[in-house]
């Protein structure tokens, strides 16, 4: 089972980008088909080309990358795998090869090499019968030697894992940057992504497109290099003057480039764009040759690329502002939700909230579906997005729970503390949490990142009618369930400490307290052997409590006192543990506050 390239189709489906309507082709809206007809007189102003969002929301782990990702080691690394094509290295690099490439020359932990070969899988574009088909293959393994020959017959695309692994240098702490102003936020710093009033903001690495654009202009001759064939290289493996680029490696950078012609509404890969003939005199592409000059390619690429229409920065500036969430009496904070999905096609839907506080928030909607959605500066709130998803992080939240729908790839969590997460997720990331509560059910293992302390992992327990719906959707499956199998990835971390697995006298079950059409009635996958022993012995507790009230004989009089006592009791209870708030907060807003729709 071999991961399929990553494609921008003009049909339906996650590659879809026909439906873009408010970015930068304002002037018309006659389409030009894949062929690109020469039916308008081109000029370069008339070619857009931005980096995509999605590699470096998904695809940039939240850790410096390992020392040896260094140019020096990705050109030889580039080489090495042209050089040994017959091994399966190149055009697709097959896991054996990449486990001998990473633990042999790059001194990487196997599970550490893995971990970089699944994620880069995650973005690949894959069916979710494809996924749930691996799910069955992995989970019907009854060994480690089982499931190793079955990784074996994984491949990636040689070209684009090595931007991969070299986009991983996004989250690169660097002394000499750090101390000329780069790493730190700038008043006049126009690298910083925008907030939802439009100010300049200090924000996460992964989620800043202004970041990806930069880092991909400063990087661009590096990443060229990278791409090309060993005999276009000098000794010393830089380019020359004379270099040719082949179509196979403007093909790999559309991993990360992607553009549009004006008077199109039709996005398409940066090579689709590259090979059209009006272009040739200005991106340097030779038909004799059937390759691009290098230094002319670089010259177009840079002059053509812009801001991202589908970024978090155009979804703050012009998307669509959603009222899901009420001001609260009493506090100045404002929640902020922002949307694209009115504007661009599935594929690019993005979610930004901001500062909801002290409230409760449930949604179960198309704007949601599919969608990378940021949670930030949330506090005191229950959170309900209960639709399939495509990412999920949460940043800088407090004294709140979040429980989401399926995740096609990740949710990550930075900065927070004392929050509860409830989901169903292909991949669960953390770093710098404090007091956080993880009930998963997740193919892989967490991973825990930097500066995180008493974290606690818990089996997924709640449901609502459509979450099987939902996982079928998004590819995922009950099995393999990697939740209480956390990995230490960092080497801060060696200290297992710094979680622990819920006891089973502490665990209880979840109920979403909301009505919905659908089939599922229970917990999908159902619970651990420990832990559904613990409800049940809680169960008989509470059967034979009943029953002693029910034998004491108490006259009516009784029944009321006891009655009134046990409420007292539970309104205290309540109280105590913060369930009150929650309570309170289900209840319906008045008429003319009513959440909006969306």
């Amino acid at each position: 089972m071999e991961p399929v390239l990553p494609v921008v189709r003009k049909g339906p489906g996650r590659g879809t980008s026909s439906q873009w309507l408010d970015g930068i082709c304002r002037e018309g809206s006659s389409t030009l088909d894949v062929e690109f007809p020469e039916l308008v007189k081109m000029d370069q102003s008339m070619v857009h080309l931005w980096v995509k969002t999605e590699p470096f929301i998904v695809g940039a782990l939240q850790i410096p990358p390992p020392s040896k990702f260094s140019m020096h080691y990705l050109r030889k690394m580039s080489t090495y795998v042209r050089t040994r094509a017959s091994e399966g290295c190149y055009p697709r690099l097959f896991w054996p090869m990449w486990r001998h490439i990473a633990c042999g020359k790059l001194q990487l932990a196997k599970d550490l090499a893995w971990l970089y070969f699944e994620i880069f899988g995650s973005l690949v574009e894959r069916t979710p019968e494809e996924h749930l088909e691996w799910a069955e293959v992995v989970s019907s393994c009854k060994s480690e030697e089982e499931l190793e020959k079955q990784r074996n017959k994984l491949s990636v695309d040689s070209l684009q894992f090595l931007l991969f692994l070299y986009i991983q240098q996004l989250n690169k702490v660097s002394l000499r940057t750090s101390l000329i102003g780069e790493e730190w936020p700038s008043p006049t710093d126009k690298s910083q992504s925008a907030n939802l009033t439009g100010k300049s903001t200090c924000q996460n690495k992964n989620w800043n497109d202004y970041t990806h654009q930069a880092f991909v202009q400063n990087h661009l001759l590096d990443l060229l290099e990278l791409l090309l064939d060993p005999d276009q290289l000098t000794a010393s493996s830089h380019s020359t003057h004379s270099s040719l680029v082949s179509p196979e490696a403007v093909r790999a950078l559309s991993f990360l480039i992607e553009g549009t012609v004006n008077k199109t509404r039709t996005v398409h890969p940066l090579h689709e764009l590259a090979l059209w003939q009006p272009l040739h005199a200005k991106n340097g592409y030779s038909k004799i040759s059937k390759a691009f000059s290098f230094p002319k390619l670089e010259a177009w690429l840079r002059a053509c690329l812009t801001g991202s229409p589908f970024g978090t920065s155009a979804c703050l500036k012009s998307g669509k502002k959603l009222a899901w969430a009420q001001q609260v009496e009493g506090t100045t904070k404002r929640a902020k939700i922002a949307c694209n999905a009115h504007v661009v096609p599935e594929v690019h839907r993005m979610v930004v909230m901001s500062q909801v506080y002290k409230q409760t928030l449930a949604k179960s909607s198309d704007t949601l579906v599919g969608a990378h959605v940021k949670i930030h500066r949330c506090n005191e709130s229950f959170i309900y997005l209960l639709s399939p998803l495509r990412s999920v992080t949460i940043e800088k939240c407090r004294n709140s729970t979040f429980v989401l729908g399926p995740v096609q790839t990740a949710i990550h969590l930075h900065s927070c503390d004392n929050v509860k997460v409830i989901g169903i997720c292909h991949r669960l990331s953390i770093s710098s949490t404090t007091g956080c509560t993880f009930n998963i059910l997740t193919p892989t293992h967490p991973l825990i990142l930097l500066g995180n302390q008493a974290v606690t992992f818990a089996p997924y327990h709640t449901h609502y009618p459509m979450l099987e719906d939902h996982m079928a959707r998004m590819g995922l499956a009950t099995v393999p369930n990697y939740w209480d199998s956390p990995m230490l990835v960092c080497k801060e971390n060696s200290d297992a400490s710094v979680f622990r697995l819920l006891p089973p006298n502490e665990f209880y079950t979840f109920v979403i307290p909301f009505e919905m059409e659908g089939d599922t009635t229970e917990t999908p996958g159902g619970l651990p052997h420990a832990y559904q022993k613990a409800l049940s012995q809680r169960e008989q507790k509470i059967q034979v409590w009943q029953k002693t009230v029910k034998e004491a004989g108490l006259t009516k009089d009784q029944r009321k006192q006891f009655q009134v006592l046990v409420e007292n009791k539970f309104y205290e209870w309540l109280i105590h543990t913060g369930h009150r708030q929650q309570l309170d907060s289900l209840v319906p807003p008045a008429a003319g506050s009513k959440q909006a729709a969306g």
